[in-house]
């Protein structure tokens, strides 16, 4: 079984990168003052973002490899495993890696909604891809937030550091809009696709068999995060993935209840609801109707 290094702690990362600890739960390392090294895959237990310089060598998440190039952006949640591919010899790492403990954000702002932040969550595939204005607002924040780790600690350390490490999430959520835009040629696809799956979906047996689809289901077929995926609808469509899976099957389901040989229970379960009374409260909540009151009027 293949050695995994473990980064339970912020001092544990720090020392493995030959860089000074100023901060026990937050820091901003300089990879290439990192002695050179090969292949390894590591575990984190804090959060911790990347920005690659340079490219030397693949950072590999789960089975797939980061599209990882000079001016991209990698975020891991707590709990994560990355490695490095190379050809087997040492690499000399380049660029810069932020990397902050939970324990730094409790009670703080950023604390209240750091799982709004859905990037720490996106696949292999999903990288932000930074224009050099961008990696230059980046790297301010990432000087900004050093800045402050080496000065004295006192009382406003935590704030202060908390607020500008929500900055710097802000402008990468400002970054991914941009990305969502600019590859939208790429998303259009995935958005014909997922309708194409929906209709597919509840044209066969699979409601009865599988029950509803799920946001993670549908993601899983166009081959993106649950997370990623459920942000491109949203920037798309101005509607969650949740919402717009139930439109559609709210429209499916005002064609079956035309067809007056069936009850409104069987209706119910060919669209994959185990309890007829889910299906009812929902129509009524989306159409303002029960299944029976838009049967009869129309």
């Amino acid at each position: 079984m293949e050695d995994i290094r473990r980064f339970e702690t912020i001092s544990q990362y720090n020392d493995f990168n030959q860089h000074p600890t100023l901060h026990p739960l937050v820091t901003v390392v300089d990879l290439s003052k990192a002695n050179p090294r090969q292949h390894y895959k590591m575990y984190f237990g804090f959060y911790i973002v990347f920005l690659k310089d340079i490219k030397c060598g693949d950072l590999v998440y789960g089975r797939h490899t980061y599209d990882y190039q000079k001016g991209t952006l990698v975020f891991m949640a707590p709990g994560q495993v990355a490695g490095i591919q190379t050809d087997g010899g040492y690499f000399q790492p380049k660029g810069y890696a932020l990397a902050f403990h939970p324990d730094l954000v409790r009670g703080t702002s950023l604390g209240k909604h750091i799982h709004d932040y859905g990037f720490f969550r996106y696949e292999s595939h999903e990288a932000l891809h930074l224009s050099e204005r961008e990696r230059q607002t980046v790297l301010d924040c990432f000087a900004k937030i050093d800045m402050e780790l080496n000065q004295s600690i006192d009382k406003h350390s935590k704030t202060l550091i908390a607020n500008n490490i929500e900055l710097f999430l802000n402008y990468c959520m400002r970054f991914y809009d941009r990305q969502f835009i600019t590859r939208d040629h790429v998303h259009k696809g995935v958005l014909e696709k997922f309708e194409s799956l929906l209709n597919d979906y509840f044209a066969s047996d699979k409601p009865q068999n599988l029950g509803l689809p799920s946001v993670a289901w549908c993601a899983e077929q166009v081959h993106l995060s649950p997370n990623y995926f459920g942000d491109l609808v949203k920037k798309e469509t101005g509607r969650p993935a949740q919402e717009y899976i139930q439109a559609r099957l709210i429209d499916v389901a005002k064609e079956k209840i035309f067809d007056r040989s069936k009850s409104v229970s069987e209706v119910a379960y060919e669209l994959g609801f185990k309890y007829p009374q889910h299906f009812t409260r929902l129509f009524k909540q989306r159409v303002g109707q029960t299944p029976n009151e838009y049967r009869m009027m129309n």
